[in-house]
């Protein structure tokens, strides 16, 4: 019995046992051969110049790579495996030794201190009140000031999950997304990073952990930047290997209503045509 046909034959955004994923590569390699999937790009958290508990350390990034490395040749005849990087503004661990880099923004710093955007929503609440008076709008305008110039500090061939500050704000709990100042923060970071050409990733990742009904970035975004000639490629930001591609047919959707084009490549990876937007 045939597979349906994917939207996206390739998941470029995945995390394993070796940063703070809850499955091992070998798993997901497994799953990614049994959905079938031609094309699997692993993306480990790099190294952070400070102590964390969710990304890899240099030695620990040293084993990730050997590890991909072998299940690359393991399972060469069943699918094509890349060895990626999830690359924070903040973190300076070389990346010239990954197929592909991806650059997202984890923390605002303030006052000396490193703010986590995505840890749980009490922490995040509490930075706001603590170092910006309960402002979200200014948190916002910080954070998209860094989204800016994700890029050029971390090198990036896609861009992560470009609204993650919204994470817990799902049905604007906490901040208006409408807002003018908020509109106008990542409106000023959008078009920096359009000229580059690089692809924003349509990125499913909280709805697999039930913190937001759509993908990062939201709808109006999505309408931005196809307007403004942007493009998208699909990622689960999975953590378990049983998520790997969760939403893709939802996300090709939205992708679609916004005239998003999705592309068939990033880098020197390229996978074949998914299924048509109209049966996504």
């Amino acid at each position: 019995m045939s597979r349906p046909k994917l939207p996206q034959p390739a998941d470029l955004h995945v995390h394993t046992t070796f940063c703070d994923g809850k499955s091992t590569a070998e798993e997901i390699v497994l799953c990614a051969i049994g959905k079938g999937f031609s094309v699997l790009g692993f993306s480990g958290h790099a190294p952070m110049p400070f102590e964390t508990d969710w990304c890899m350390t240099e030695d620990g990034a040293a084993l990730y790579r050997a590890e991909i490395a072998r299940l690359r040749e393991k399972y060469r005849d069943k699918i094509r495996i890349y060895c990626g990087v999830e690359q924070d503004y903040f973190s300076e661990s070389p990346t010239d030794a990954y197929d592909f880099v991806i650059g997202s923004v984890h923390y605002v710093k303030k006052n000396g201190c490193y703010l986590p955007v995505d840890e749980t929503r009490e922490v995040f609440s509490e930075a706001v009140e603590k170092h910006y008076g309960g402002d979200y709008y200014a948190f916002a305008e910080d954070y998209y000031t860094l989204e800016r110039d994700v890029v050029d500090r971390t090198g990036a061939d896609i861009i992560g999950h470009f609204d993650l500050i919204t994470k817990f704000n799902e049905g604007d709990a906490l901040f208006d997304t409408r807002h003018p100042r908020y509109a106008a923060a990542w409106q000023s970071a959008a078009a920096a990073l359009l000229p580059i050409g690089i692809p924003f990733e349509l990125n499913t990742g909280a709805m697999s952990r039930g913190y937001r009904a759509a993908p990062y970035p939201a709808g109006d975004i999505l309408a931005y930047l196809a307007e403004h000639g942007g493009c998208a490629v699909l990622s689960s930001d999975s953590h378990r290997a049983d998520t790997l591609g969760f939403g893709f047919d939802m996300a090709a959707r939205a992708a679609a209503r916004a005239g998003l084009p999705l592309l068939r490549h990033v880098r020197d990876i390229v996978w074949e045509q998914g299924k048509d937007d109209a049966e996504a």
